[in-house]
């Protein structure tokens, strides 16, 4: 018997759902169903449905029946990553000679799919502020879109845009609202209860949680755009395996008590940052700041915290970001985000190099920090360290 957990708050539904005990052992803890293929006791007629792990396979089930409830949402699917998540999503909804209002501060390797796949295949990019209500309707009023791809927070400046506003324009004028919430993470963010239509993971960050599996997932409420991306995810085929499902499922146990610790953290880590500009630090961006132009929204839109993300730029330019972010201790020099480790890294030459040139570069004296769960005070005098080592030079 399948338990309703809708009622019960996040860190309880995180445990629970979708995660009743094994009826045939009583183990606790989802098996993992590591196999390619079942038997079927008649010809075309699999039990449960379960003929072949491409398709369909009981540990991915589960954690994507998790992520639905922490999400609020009525489908979720697992991908293999996060660009093959967006990939689905995108072919789902668009045809040549459509367009995307694309926000101006994304994820490279989001940027790099539309401009070198999709673009070629005639597909069509407006980069817009998204975080700007009156761009955006300036924007809709002079082209027509498909749909609006938006993060907030942001990779890396963390803008923050205002998802209820932002899709109620959208929906005006029949364009479909895509959130990628791979910062936020559904333990800090709805953006489906905001009344986006699809909200978008890598869930190799926050979700999983431990920089050892890399994956993605698409949510939604509508079962027609639920079925075109679970039949794009079984034709092309690009699905995280059993063990990377069962993986992402223990992580996303305790994503609502990371997320806290990661948030706090970084509250701590950006005031102490703000209160050294002038003094070799530029300028700091994370929404927890009331500083942030975008800090009012956050605060309403996000719940529990800001997150664990915060970029700052560094007086002295390209030179002054590298050697910063090279002479770290505890943060290590690395892409990605969202471990329980720190990691900081310069976006310019790692994970934005693809927009160089382009109307999403991203300043040559930032620096991003993926702030872990650390203790806050090392992590401090750790980047206290660094940045004396900078201005040494």
């Amino acid at each position: 018997m399948t338990i309703d957990y809708s009622k019960d708050a996040i860190a309880t539904r995180a445990i629970h759902a979708g995660q009743e005990p094994d009826p045939m052992t009583g183990a606790v803890v989802p098996p993992i169903y590591m196999t390619s293929t079942f038997k079927q006791p008649h010809v075309g007629q699999p039990i449960n449905g379960y003929d072949y792990s491409r398709s369909i396979n009981p540990t991915r089930n589960v954690f994507d029946e998790q992520l639905a409830s922490i999400e609020g949402g009525k489908h979720a699917l697992a991908f293999s990553s996060g660009l093959a998540a967006i990939d689905v999503v995108l072919r789902s909804i668009l045809r040549p000679g459509d367009r995307v209002m694309l926000g101006n501060d994304v994820y490279g390797g989001t940027y790099r799919l539309l401009s070198k796949v999709f673009v070629p295949w005639g597909v069509e990019i407006t980069t817009v502020d998204v975080s700007d209500l009156a761009a955006v309707n300036k924007a809709i009023n002079s082209e027509s879109f498909k749909l609006i791809w938006i993060e907030t927070p942001s990779n890396p400046l963390l803008a923050i845009t205002d998802i209820e506003a932002t899709a109620a324009i959208a929906h005006e004028h029949g364009i479909t609202v895509v959130v990628d919430n791979t910062f936020a993470s559904p333990a800090l963010q709805h953006p489906l209860e905001l009344g986006a239509d699809i909200v978008a993971y890598s869930t190799t960050k926050y979700i999983g949680g431990h920089s050892d599996v890399v994956g993605g997932a698409v949510v939604t409420n509508d079962d027609d755009l639920a079925a075109q991306f679970a039949f794009l995810q079984n034709s092309a085929g690009a699905v995280p395996s059993p063990f990377d499902s069962w993986i992402q499922i223990r992580g996303l146990k305790t994503l609502p008590l990371r997320m806290q610790r990661h948030s706090e953290n970084a509250m701590a880590i950006a005031r102490h940052l703000e209160s050294l500009k002038g003094k070799g630090i530029d300028e700091v961006w994370y929404p927890g700041l009331e500083s942030h132009p975008g800090h009012e929204i956050a605060a309403r839109q996000m719940h529990g915290g800001f997150g664990g993300m915060i970029s700052v730029q560094l007086m002295g330019g390209k030179a002054a970001a590298t050697k910063f972010a090279e002479s770290t201790r505890l943060f290590t020099l690395a892409e990605s985000l969202g471990g329980v480790e720190s990691l900081i890294e310069h976006p310019g030459a790692m994970t934005h190099a693809s927009v160089a040139g382009t109307a999403n570069e991203v300043p040559d004296n930032l620096v991003r920090l993926s702030v872990g769960i650390e203790d806050a005070n090392d992590l401090i005098a750790d980047l206290d360290q660094a940045l004396a080592a900078t201005l040494a030079e």
